[in-house]
């Protein structure tokens, strides 16, 4: 799930660049306009690409320098249990920059690990309020305290829900919570699914329990209206492209979806489940938890902070800016469902001028099939082997289950 503000156009204008593709006056335009509205702030407490994933595909080394889109920076950090030379992660939402430098911050100057997954991994304590003011603060830039300071659109400051549970917070957390809600007032408590004792026995809360909700004439209703995904950071045209993805529409695709995250992995394994079902990280002696806050790569996350650097900047326009052939590392999340032709264009014609020989690219998309052929030219697309088997096995173990197709590419020669 993607998000990149650039620092030459006024605020959310590089973001309404992207998404708004209709006149306003138009019903397309109006959700368009209505998303980037609800775009404007936190959208993702944790970022919903699968990071195990990404670096098996990825094939990090010593020497990549990895450009990636920052989102909720989970992965931005967990990267670095790879070993690579350097990070460059670029954001156009503000929040998501701000949220970035936090975590950066928290790694340098908190004094130990439990410090750390006190703050990111249980993320409910009063403890991190102290630990804010006392060990990260000092070391944050104006705009990053004004930020986490300030207030959100409800009047709470921002830095409490860190005492609240972040992950309750932003687009992502309230969608999440509206689930939970509605499966309460169909007498569903989300969180049975992490209760089973075994696949077989999740299959079975999904198929009697799960399942026959999105049968209910309301859900059926609210799945059909495009704002109603605005949560999960889906605008317009990348829900047309979702529900293109089965010939039962919509619902079908996020029924399969769901089934896939609830049913496909052990939960106890799958802090993406846990998340979504439990709304936070399982806790104690081997928990699921994202790379960076594992115990057993703290040292090395804590080592090589270093290495990363957070921009706010377009993604196009921070290409724009190097050398040719000076990276090697690609991560676009799930950006490309947002971009018209031409922009798809401008973005792999900078890719290309950027890449080093075998650099990868990885991304993901709303639906199955990689949206490159026919969109961005031959003459560019043919420089680059499209890993379809590869792609396809990743897909299948990307436990965050939400996305139709993950896809590799490398640049040949």
């Amino acid at each position: 799930m993607s998000s990149t503000v650039t620092t030459k156009a006024p605020r959310n204008a590089a973001v309404q660049k992207a998404v708004h593709q209709h006149e306003a006056a138009s019903k397309a335009g109006l959700l368009e306009r209505a998303f980037t509205f609800a775009f404007r702030g936190l959208v993702y407490a944790q970022i919903w690409e699968d990071p195990v994933v990404d670096m098996e595909a990825l094939a990090i080394t010593p020497d990549s320098h990895i450009v990636t889109i920052a989102s909720g920076g989970c992965n931005v950090l967990s990267y670095l249990t790879a070993d690579p030379k350097a990070i460059t992660a670029v954001d156009l939402n503000t929040a998501h920059v701000a949220y970035n430098k936090l975590k950066i911050a928290a790694v340098r100057h908190l004094p130990d690990y439990d410090a750390l997954y006190r703050f990111f991994g249980a993320a409910d304590s009063k403890a991190n309020l102290a630990a804010y003011r006392q060990f990260l603060r000092p070391h944050l830039d104006e705009p990053t305290r004004r930020y986490w300071e300030g207030r959100d659109m409800v009047g709470r400051r921002r830095i409490g829900g860190f005492a609240k549970n972040i992950y309750k917070r932003g687009l992502l957390g309230n969608f999440i919570g509206t689930a939970h809600l509605l499966g309460k007032l169909y007498g569903i408590d989300l969180k049975e699914v992490l209760d089973a004792g075994s696949v077989e026995e999740q299959r079975r809360i999904f198929e009697t329990r799960l399942a026959p909700v999105f049968d209910k004439k309301f859900v059926r209703w609210l799945i059909d209206q495009p704002a109603s995904l605005f949560g999960l950071g889906i605008p317009p045209a990348q829900y047309e492209a979702l529900a293109g993805d089965s010939p039962n529409g919509i619902r079908a695709v996020l029924k399969e979806r769901l089934e896939k995250l609830a049913c496909d992995f052990d939960v106890k394994d799958n802090y993406f489940a846990q998340q979504a079902f439990g709304r936070r990280y399982e806790r104690g002696a081997g928990a699921s938890l994202p790379p960076y806050l594992e115990p057993a790569n703290y040292d090395a996350v804590k080592g090589r902070i270093d290495r990363v650097e957070m921009l706010h900047a377009n993604f196009i326009e921070h290409l724009a800016s190097l050398p040719a052939a000076s990276r090697d590392r690609y991560i676009l999340l799930d950006a490309q469902d947002w971009m018209t032709d031409e922009l798809l264009t401008s973005l792999w014609s900078e890719i290309t001028r950027t890449a080093k020989p075998g650099a990868r690219v990885l991304f993901r998309t709303a639906a199955a099939p990689t949206l490159l052929p026919g969109r961005v030219p031959d003459a560019i697309l043919d420089r680059w082997d499209y890993r379809a088997a590869e792609s396809l096995d990743f897909t299948k173990r990307d436990r965050s289950s939400i996305y139709g197709g993950v896809h590799l590419y490398v640049l040949k020669g």
